[in-house]
Parts: C-alpha cells; sequence; structure tokens
C-alpha cells in the first residue's frame, strides 16, 4: 500500500473537510508554563529566520497577537507544584477562544506558542467550535507531558496539558501535597473544553517521545497509549508508521498535531529549547510525519511550540529549522 502523501496534495486539499481557504496565525508568546524563560521570543526568532531565507512567510497570512500574563514571572512562586497555573489557565482561555474563533471563520489555525501548557488551549478551542466530532492528536515531542500537580517532579505546567486534556489525576502516583486553591485552578483546566475531557487515550498518539519520568509512564502503560520512538520511525520507515497512525485514528473526526521542537535532535540541530534531548528527529523526519498526517484530510490545526533563541548555541538554529518545516508545508 502506498503513502497517501504520494497522492497529489493539492487534490488532498481540495478535498480536505478542515484545511480552510486562509490560514491565520495565533502568535501566542506565553513562556509561564516553563521552567525556564525564552520560548516567548520563539515566534520573533522564527520571524527573523523567515526574513533571512528571503522568505515573505509572516507577511501572507492574517495573524493576531495574544495577550500574554509573561509579566508574572517577576512574581515570587509560592505554589511549586503548578507553577503560575492560574495565569496558566488564563492563557489558555485566551488561546482557546482565538482558536475557536479562528476555525468560525473557516481559517485554519496556524498556532505558533511559547511553552507547550498553551496546546491545552488550542484542543479545548477546537473542542469548543466542534463539540460533536472526535478529535485525535499526533504529539511530536521528547516529552509526554503527561504529569500533574500531584506528581510533577518539577511543578511546570508545560509539562501537563496532555494529562489535562484526557481529564488525568495520576493521583496513585502521587508525590505532592496540593493545595485546594491548586486543585480549583487544575479542575478548571481539566474542564476547559465544551466536553470533558477533550481528549480519549486511544486518540492521542505520540512521535518522538524518549525522555519520560515513571509517573507518566503509569499512564502510557495503563491507557496503552501509543509511541512511534524515532528508532523505530527510521527502522520500519515513516511510511509505515504514518498509515499504522492513521489507521488507528481512523474513527476520529479531525486531527490536531503539535511539534514541539525538542523533537529534533538537539546535537544535530541545537539546544534552543528549554529541554532539549539528544537522539531526536531532524526535519525532513518531522516534514514527512506532518505531511502524512496532513494527506488524511483530517488535519484542523498545527502547533509549533518551545523555541528558545536564548539558549541557542548556533547562532538561531532551532528557529532556522523549526522554519524549515513550516516552509515545507506551506
Amino acid at each position: 500500500m502506498e503513502l497517501a502523501i504520494s497522492l497529489n496534495l493539492n487534490e488532498f486539499l481540495k478535498q480536505n473537510l478542515f484545511f480552510m481557504n486562509e490560514i491565520k496565525i495565533l502568535k501566542n508568546r506565553s513562556d509561564i508554563g516553563a521552567g525556564t524563560r525564552g520560548s516567548d521570543m520563539g515566534i520573533d526568532a522564527l520571524e527573523i529566520a523567515a526574513i533571512n531565507s528571503g522568505h515573505d512567510f509572516f507577511n501572507r497570512y492574517a495573524f493576531v497577537d495574544i495577550q500574554t500574563h509573561n509579566e508574572t514571572v517577576y512574581n515570587k512562586v509560592k505554589n511549586t507544584t503548578a507553577k503560575r497555573i492560574k495565569f496558566v489557565v488564563d492563557q489558555c482561555e485566551r488561546l482557546k477562544t482565538a482558536t475557536k474563533e479562528t476555525l468560525e471563520q473557516k481559517q485554519f489555525p496556524l498556532i505558533l506558542s511559547g511553552d507547550h501548557s498553551s496546546a491545552l488551549g488550542s484542543l479545548a478551542g477546537i473542542k469548543s467550535a466542534y463539540p460533536e466530532q472526535t478529535i485525535g492528536v499526533i504529539w511530536i515531542d521528547a516529552h509526554a507531558d503527561l504529569h500533574t500537580p500531584f506528581s510533577s517532579p518539577s511543578g511546570n505546567v508545560h509539562g501537563m496539558p496532555l494529562a489535562a486534556a484526557l481529564g488525568h489525576d495520576n493521583a496513585d502516583q502521587k508525590i505532592n501535597s496540593v493545595s485546594p486553591e491548586t486543585i480549583a485552578d487544575w479542575e478548571q483546566m481539566k474542564h476547559m473544553g465544551t466536553v470533558s475531557p477533550i481528549l480519549r487515550p486511544e486518540h492521542l498518539i505520540y512521535f518522538g517521545v524518549r525522555d519520560t519520568e515513571y509517573q507518566e509512564d503509569v499512564i502510557i502503560d495503563r491507557c496503552a497509549i501509543k509511541n512511534y520512538p524515532v528508532h523505530e520511525v527510521r527502522h520500519r520507515s515513516v511510511e509505515v508508521c504514518i498509515l499504522e497512525a492513521l489507521s488507528r485514528l481512523s474513527e476520529v473526526d479531525m486531527i490536531y498535531i503539535t511539534f514541539d521542537v525538542d523533537a529534533l535532535d538537539c546535537d544535530l540541530i541545537s539546544y534552543g529549547t528549554g529541554t532539549p534531548v539528544s537522539k531526536g528527529f531532524d526535519p525532513k523526519e518531522v516534514i514527512a510525519i506532518i505531511q502524512g498526517i496532513r494527506a488524511s484530510g483530517k488535519l484542523v490545526a498545527l502547533e509549533v511550540c518551545e523555541i528558545n533563541p536564548l539558549l541557542d548555541h548556533k547562532g538561531n538554529r532551532m528557529a532556522e529549522a523549526a522554519f524549515e518545516v513550516l516552509d515545507a508545508l506551506f
């Protein structure tokens, strides 16, 4: 069987229920969910990468700048189990609204985010726009992002969006004593979508996850969440893995893809992200994964996040690599 991406992509896009005539860029510069500052400048780094390549990408499309709470990084952190969670909730609500409105305007949301905590807002926005539809998720990342305030060793909320979307507390792996106020904020995150939980575990597929904690592994094993690690994609081929992934998601109505740049090999590309991990993908592999999923005709939104130019030891290389992906796709 040939992979769908071998077909004429333009014909697929014409038939794609969720591929809109217009792309709208949602610029979400929030980095308050991360443990290291700087991903708020990731979007600017992407724009610089486009300019330096002589590309007018960011002049082609309508965009919206989403208000942030980045000034709260100056506040003393009192809640160590879910740092700045109240402001993360606000940020996710803002992105939820922007994503929902973009979809209702029959536009395709290209979401450019700082840290990955906001992915919950993206998913909630999709679910709010299509409450009767089933969402599938392709999570291209080095990390599982399945922690909760009860289980997180760091308390950084960018490690929690998927647990919130799945409605998991993982309380049986509890290592933290969580305040009632934090529990209330966490419940708000879990119920952010029109329907809760937003996502079912059988509709979540990882690509490239290779750095997890035991508490996350418990959820992955219990829920039988599929991960395609880098070595499997290379051994079995992108085409075979994509076909299998799409078969697993055959019952979903739409697919959201999120691409955390730490899925890329930090030794090959750069360390320009908050939590770099070795032995990752190269940009061409990420392009092939996203193109293969897009060819299903179900892609409803794409998110790119966690570029941190302050940590880049090769100039602006991580943003350049991420722009290679955007340039190839759009």
